[in-house]
């Protein structure tokens, strides 16, 4: 029993001893501080090392996409650029959400992209970049944005067109298709000059509508260039332009037609001299035509004339005329008035009565045809700007705004409706 005893006390002690060098060990391990630093050093070391392995590998071309990722109500002219530093492209890839391709164009030293048409409205995009540096390493980014949509996003609708002809009267005339309330930032996005040295000024009817015009009719044979520079231009609250285009037109030559109503009579006139006299019917008494300043704004060769179209209708609700074939029809207004032929009166009324709804009528035949008439004459020899004035009518004057007719405002009007 007491050997026993003895032989766990032994133990105990044992274990006690154990005890004492672990902990020793574990003590000496929590305050060799020095001995730690040298493997310290050494790990410090193999990680630096593997650092600068690392960065071996790392390509040094340094890619860049704009609009940056996420971006939304993003420019469709100018958002998907891309260009590297450092270092070449090798590829790029442009998508839209649904997968469709966008073709792009490289630049001959392969250090930018952009895409080769103008983006679509309200469209995501996915872009997708590879670029090499001088040791051949590769490096990508990625990018997606959305454009700007048609609710956030303005657009002008212009006249005339891009590379056409058109007579000394014919304005530059905007139609937007947001109400503008910040008219001065849209007024300077848009630039109009003309190779004659014309001053020329904008002018607004109303917050979707702004012409622009010289003091006088433009100089014949020169040129006229619209510039918009509207994109990303806030026309309205969180309403922003989109548009960025030159377009250039032609001034033909000076044609000026004057129409009589009291006479009966129009006289064409080319750079100040009377090239031809035609005999017309103007408004009847109780449908006077507008007097004042029209510009030509389209030609029909031939058209429809419905009177319900512009309040002209019978006890029954028809029109008091409807004529499915009018020849050679000139638009003056927008509210209905033209210049057109008449095939349909008798010849004697040209030159001697008025009995128009308020156009102005030539002798003409069925068909547009007869190249004897005075409707086809003066039809092939206008141009959409050429200008007619309306005179002794005992009607008012057309409003400036009823079609391309703001030269019934003074200089002195005209300027007062810039904004700028």
């Amino acid at each position: 029993m007491e050997k026993r005893v003895m032989t766990v006390s032994k133990r105990r002690r044992g274990l006690t001893v154990a005890s004492a060098l672990l902990g020793g060990v574990l003590v000496l391990s929590a305050c060799s501080s020095g001995d730690d630093d040298a493997s310290g050093s050494s790990s410090d070391t193999s990680q630096a090392k593997a650092d600068e392995a690392a960065a071996k590998k790392t390509s040094e071309a340094d890619i860049k996409i704009t609009p940056k990722d996420g971006s939304d109500n993003a420019s469709i002219n100018n958002s998907a650029a891309v260009t590297v530093s450092k270092g070449t492209l090798t590829d790029v890839s442009m998508t839209t959400a649904d997968g469709a391709e966008v073709a792009g164009a490289l630049s001959a030293d392969k250090t930018s992209w952009k895409p080769s048409a103008q983006l679509e409205r309200s469209t995501t995009y996915k872009l997708a970049a590879e670029a090499k540096d001088s040791n051949g390493r590769v490096a990508h980014e990625n990018a997606s944005f959305t454009t700007v949509s048609p609710t956030n996003s303005f657009i002008g609708n212009f006249t005339p067109e891009d590379g056409s002809t058109v007579g000394v009267g014919m304005p530059v005339s905007i139609n937007f298709d947001k109400a503008i309330t910040n008219k001065s930032a849209v007024q300077k996005g848009i630039t109009v000059s003309s190779s004659s040295g014309q001053e020329v000024v904008g002018h607004w009817f109303n917050a979707n509508r702004i012409d622009f015009r010289p003091d006088d009719y433009w100089t014949e044979n020169s040129t006229v260039t619209l510039k918009l520079a509207l994109d990303g231009v806030e026309g309205a609250d969180g309403v922003y332009g989109v548009q960025q285009k030159t377009v250039t037109f032609k001034i033909g030559r000076n044609q000026v037609t004057y129409v009589d109503a009291k006479t009966k009579q129009m006289k064409v006139t080319q750079d100040g001299k009377t090239v031809k006299t035609i005999p017309i019917s103007a408004g009847s008494p109780d449908n006077k035509t507008y007097e004042g300043i029209m510009v030509m704004s389209e030609k029909f060769k031939e058209t429809r004339m419905n009177g319900a179209t512009v309040g002209f209708t019978d006890d029954d609700g028809k029109g008091e005329y409807d004529i499915k074939d009018v020849p050679h029809a000139i638009r003056l207004t927008n509210s209905g008035t033209f210049v057109h032929g008449n095939y349909w009166g008798a010849k004697s009324i040209f030159g001697s009565v008025n009995t128009s709804h308020g156009c102005v009528g030539l002798s003409d035949t069925k068909g547009a045809n007869d190249k004897g008439t005075a409707g086809y004459w003066f039809y092939n020899n206008s141009i959409v700007g050429d200008v007619v004035i309306v005179q002794n009518t005992g009607d008012k004057t057309v409003s400036p705004d009823n079609g391309l007719n703001g030269w019934n405002l003074s200089w002195a009007d005209w300027k007062a409706g810039s904004a700028v």
